[in-house]
Formats: structure tokens, sequence, C-alpha cells
């Protein structure tokens, strides 16, 4: 099955993990995460299935978190109010974010990457 490839093609981490794909052959549809954000239920969906905290899919480092003060927003907030947050903009959402339906690995590291799409 075709792993769905979630990122932003300006963001250099994301053509890391493109390049990576390309270089060991694994097919992928990618999808330009502020074009088409994933909804508040696919966020939560992939939340579920990466088994991380919500709060680490966020771009923390991203213009957008710091500008609408999203860090205190959050500090509080339930994954449902979170996944909302997140799909309200493309550009608050940690990339890329990579799953086949059952696993969902976030940003590119290649030795998970290798562990979990080779």
């Amino acid at each position: 099955m075709a792993l769905t490839f979630y990122w932003y093609p300006n963001c250099g981490t994301c053509k890391k993990a493109k390049k990576w794909f390309d270089e060991h052959n694994v097919s992928y549809n990618s999808i330009h995460i502020v074009e088409e954000t994933p909804s508040k239920e696919e966020i939560l969906e992939l939340i579920e299935k990466s088994g991380l905290p919500a709060k680490k899919f966020f771009n923390t480092s991203g213009k957008k978190y710091r500008e609408l003060n999203i860090k205190e927003k959050i500090q509080d907030a339930t994954n449902e109010e979170m996944a909302e947050i997140l799909a309200s903009d493309g550009m608050l959402i940690k990339r890329p974010i990579v799953t086949d339906g059952k696993v969902v690995t976030l940003g590119f590291k290649e030795e998970i990457f290798q562990s979990s799409w080779v």
C-alpha cells in the first residue's frame, strides 16, 4: 500500500524525507499540508495511531505558532481542542507526517523511516 506523505514543499525536512523515499523506491501519495490541511478528525486519528502526545504535532519552530501564541493556548487543551487548532492552519502542523493507515511517523529521522517504511 502506498504511503500518505503530508508535506510542505518549501520545508527542508520534508525535502529530505521525499529524497529518502525516492532513493529507497518507496511509493507514496504526497499531500500539500497547507493546501489540503487534514481535518480535525484526520488529525485526531493520526495522533491516536502515532502514540505521541498531541502537543508533538505542533510546528513549534514555525512563525505562526509564535505569532498566535499557541504555546499558551494549548497549555491545558484537550486532544480535541488541539486537533481543532491544528486543522485551522497547515503551517501549525509539524511535518512531514507519514502514514500507511496503521503506523504514523512525525518529522524525519532516517533510522525511524528505515525501520518504519522499508
